[in-house]
């Protein structure tokens, strides 16, 4: 009780009040305790019926109907809807976990930037396992080793990860969701500045960081590796080395934060997919992404490109790779704003067949 005294004296209010309210907190918690695990025993329901009739554990249009709902709900309410959001993102997370743990593979180690987008998107609660390459989080989603695989596909400063991309063409895996995570890169070591003898990095990271590398460490030498938090692994044990990665990565790897802020550009956004064998159900706010080939037509690609624009659809990117089946042929991948499973845009995927020689929908998904 003496605790109690002395922190009413600290904030000037009377010990009684403050009791009663600390009492009436302490019964709040209690109710909202008891009302989390009756949703946890009702999402296991869930899970058991979804196992038995194999659907998707990750419901985008649910958890977007779920969201909304609730900020419609808070308006008036002391919480901003920011923060109703995260909190009921975590319980959803956490209630998607009873329902069926969900292993999820990222491009790892532990604390890259795409196991960051992971978290950000399909909650803490989630099994998250590290791969060190892009093919094997699509071979660890496609032998159902994983349920979900998260891919970085594009960065808003130096474009397509074309890795990425060219894995599309041979799996059967589909897009089912988008995460857009805004990139911060900070310098992280265990040692002071001036005694840096040579930073770690991914290669793309070390290239948006080109400008204030030279500034601050000119002729210190710059070593590419597979992902950002494998340089912040690397310098745990490397006193003279720094790495450009996360604040996260400096908080899991112990190191410390010498310079925040190192890109070049403070607009800096990198484009995470999400990858499964289960298409997302329309939200009303959707994109599509397709595959495609055009036969050797004149203005074939023209047409294809008509098509869209007459139906009013945003084509919103248009990437092209080398077949990897015959020399000079073209794999299309564009990006189409709406469902595929939707009328208008269902008519014109079927209508833009007759100047391709296949079309295939990687993916409707919800737009990040």
């Amino acid at each position: 009780m003496g605790e109690r005294n002395d922190d009413a004296e600290r904030s000037g209010v009377p010990d009684d009040r403050l009791t009663k309210l600390r009492d009436k907190i302490d019964s709040l918690d209690a109710q909202i305790l008891a009302l989390l695990n009756e949703r946890g025993r009702t999402a296991q329901e869930i899970g058991a019926l979804k196992e038995g009739n194999r659907q998707a554990i990750y419901a985008p249009h649910r958890e977007r109907q779920v969201l909304t709902r609730l900020s419609e709900l808070n308006r008036g309410g002391v919480y901003p809807d920011g923060s109703v959001r995260a909190i009921f993102g975590e319980i959803i997370s956490a209630s998607r976990a009873l329902e069926t743990p969900m292993r999820v593979a990222y491009l790892g180690p532990e604390a890259s930037f795409c196991h960051l987008a992971a978290r950000q998107k399909l909650g803490a609660s989630a099994d998250f396992l590290p791969q060190p390459t892009q093919r094997e989080i699509f071979r660890e989603v496609e032998l159902r080793r994983c349920d979900y695989g998260v891919v970085p596909v594009e960065n808003s400063t130096m474009g397509i990860v074309v890795d990425s991309l060219d894995l599309f063409a041979s799996s059967p895996l589909k897009i089912c969701g988008e995460i857009l995570l805004p990139v911060t890169h900070n310098l992280l070591s265990k040692s002071k500045l001036e005694d840096v003898k040579r930073v770690y990095s991914h290669q793309q990271a070390l290239s948006q960081c080109r400008g204030w590398l030279r500034e601050h460490l000119p002729g210190i030498e710059q070593i590419a590796l597979s992902s950002t938090s494998e340089a912040a692994r690397r310098c745990v044990s490397e006193v003279d080395a720094a790495a450009i990665s996360s604040a996260f990565a400096a908080e899991t790897y112990g190191l410390d934060i010498l310079q925040d802020h190192v890109e070049d550009l403070a607009e800096n956004v990198t484009r995470f997919l999400i990858i499964g064998h289960h298409c997302a159900e329309p939200t009303g706010e959707d994109k599509t992404t397709l595959r495609f080939m055009l036969r050797h037509e004149p203005g074939a690609l023209v047409r294809v490109l008509e098509r869209f624009r007459e139906g009013g659809f945003n084509v919103t990117s248009i990437q092209s790779r080398p077949s990897r089946v015959k020399t000079w042929e073209y794999v299309f991948f564009a990006e189409v704003v709406g469902h595929a499973d939707r009328q208008p845009l269902k008519d014109a995927l079927v209508e833009i067949q007759s100047v391709c020689t296949s079309v295939d929908v990687l993916g409707s998904y919800q737009r990040g």
